[in-house]
């Protein structure tokens, strides 16, 4: 077996330039029709399913004895019917049970004593010694703009694949630089020095980040052609996102309800025998954590269904059209993902979790930190929260790819995080995963979805003045709602995308010789940046 030669035309691949740094990826404008143009022979030995060498497909079986592998190997697409880290799947029944019996106590007594007043537009209307029906109103109306924005969003990656890195990247510095200004002249001090940091390190960023673009784009524009012939994709990104949205309504009620409830001095208060600031920070730290922890599974649940089903069928089987690839993929690994692997889901979910919500604390104590005029422990709160920022981040990268193992074998967390690991860097493929820009920049743009959420919830509040925030004690926590609600349904909605870059990703780390096939244009520019990846690949 002959290795890896970027000097030599190999199997499915696209012959590289003489200089291999210059490399540029040529793109096919409009869908294509088998997700990739094929661009030479089919590996010694690969006699199933594959280029007949005349533009077309042969209708042979995906893999023959020859082949390297068999898509069913090592019970790929057949897990054991066992259930997985069942203690992380009781603790998260029980903890969204937990929500939603507070939820009822809160909410029934709520609506039973009226809200609380308020309601859409401006006076100073409602209860003032909490948050009431104004504050619902608002995030209701930040619910339904995260989803259309997230939708927005969506739809620009699919028709602008191209050039969607580009338009992101410098979309996100403008709303840096807006945002700085705009806080600068309000006289909100912490989020313009906050916002000032962030807009200079995005624009240094960009600049890092544009010899890195080539990669990543025709990396989505091949993820994007194979959602293109398979609806399901779509499909499950987006009951993903109405869940998403639906929970954050629920979850929007719910905190209001809390803060009328249990508010020393407000009207719903039991004469104040039973209400405390103290419980009202305990109930909203919980609900804020159940949140989140199940706003991470919804998103990882359609990030394992499409891993295990289009995907993942995509890259070993082959393309529908073959009649390899199994019936209904999308729901044998919805089923999957929802029953047998969801305590392994809900194990890294939680694991996030806990980072979020840490981070969200350092937040919160830097923004009090500001108000009482501390620099100093303001600058130690967000030297921390970027701190832990960081560790989140690489623990959701990784725990994506756990994913992905988990949706294609079944197996239990610990057991696919190590697997991963070793997969991931014994070809090197964590190179390609650091370079790759496509979940950075679905990252930015929920982080602009995010922000423009917030801002309209600051403009909204400032316009309307309601009668609770007359001193503006709340539009720190309403702000980071605001947030919290479009940055999650961003999130959810470009998992799709996702979870086809991360199992691309997978499986070229168990089989890369089968990506020559179904991509060449995208094997070929691998095998010339990172030649270690497809060392040992069998070339003609």
């Amino acid at each position: 077996m002959a290795s890896w030669d970027p000097n030599k035309t190999q199997w499915g691949a696209q012959p590289p330039p003489p200089n291999p740094s210059s490399y540029q990826p040529v793109y096919a404008p409009g869908p294509t029709p088998h997700y990739a143009p094929p661009a030479g022979l089919p590996p010694a030995g690969y006699n199933g399913a594959g280029y007949d060498g005349s533009g077309g497909y042969t209708n042979g079986g995906g893999y023959a004895a020859g082949d390297q592998k068999s898509p069913y190997e090592g019970d790929r697409f057949k897990p054991k019917t066992r259930v997985n880290d069942i203690f992380f799947l009781i603790f998260f029944v029980l903890t969204f049970a937990g929500f939603v019996v507070v939820s009822a106590l809160a909410i029934s007594k709520w609506v039973t004593e009226g809200g609380l007043g308020g309601g859409v537009g401006g006076g100073n209307t409602g209860n003032s010694v909490t948050l009431n029906y104004h504050t619902v109103y608002l995030l209701l109306l930040v619910t339904a703009a995260a989803f259309v924005l997230s939708t927005v969003y969506l739809m620009l990656t699919r028709a602008f694949t191209r050039v969607i890195m580009h338009i992101t990247l410098i979309l996100s510095i403008a709303l840096n630089i807006a945002l700085c200004v705009y806080f600068w002249i309000t006289k909100y001090w912490s989020g313009a020095i906050i916002f000032t940091i962030i807009a200079l390190l995005s624009i240094f960023a960009y600049f890092g980040y544009r010899s890195r673009i080539p990669l990543a784009s025709l990396l989505l524009q091949v993820v994007m052609d194979v959602s293109k012939h398979h609806k399901s994709v779509y499909v499950v990104a987006f009951l993903a996102l109405v869940f998403q949205a639906a929970l954050s309504v629920w979850y929007t009620f719910t905190v209001i309800a809390t803060y009328a409830r249990w508010t020393p001095g407000n009207p719903t208060c039991n004469n104040g025998s039973s209400c405390s600031s103290g419980k009202v920070a305990g109930l909203i730290f919980f609900e804020t954590f159940a949140y989140i922890w199940t706003s991470q599974v919804i998103g990882n649940v359609a990030l394992a269904t499409l891993a295990g089903g289009p995907f993942g069928s995509w890259y070993y089987f082959g393309p529908r059209e073959q009649g390899d690839m199994p019936k209904h993929p999308t729901l044998s690994a919805f089923v999957r993902a929802s029953t047998l692997s969801l305590g392994s889901i809900a194990f890294g979910s939680l694991i996030v979790t806990i980072l979020e919500i840490i981070r969200m604390l350092l937040n919160v104590a830097r923004n009090m930190a500001s108000e009482e005029g501390n620099p100093i422990e303001v600058c130690l709160a967000l030297c921390a929260e970027c701190f832990i920022s960081c560790i989140e981040g690489m623990v959701q990268y990784f725990n994506r790819y756990a994913y992905i193992e988990i949706a294609l074998y079944g197996k239990p967390y610990i057991q696919a995080a190590k697997d991963t690991w070793g997969l991931l860097t014994d070809r090197g493929i964590d190179a390609i995963v650091n370079d790759s820009l496509v979940g950075m920049t679905l990252t930015w743009g929920a982080y602009a979805v995010g922000c423009l959420c917030a801002l309209f919830a600051y403009i909204y509040l400032r316009a309307t003045h309601p009668s609770y925030n007359v001193d503006g004690q709340y539009t720190a926590p309403v702000i980071l709602f605001a947030f919290l609600i479009g940055a999650q349904c961003s999130l959810t909605l470009s998992s799709a995308i996702e979870a086809g870059v991360s199992t691309i990703f997978v499986g070229l780390g168990e089989d890369p010789g089968v990506l020559a096939v179904r991509a060449p244009a995208l094997f070929g520019m691998i095998a010339s940046t990172y030649p270690q990846v497809v060392q040992g690949v069998q070339r003609v």
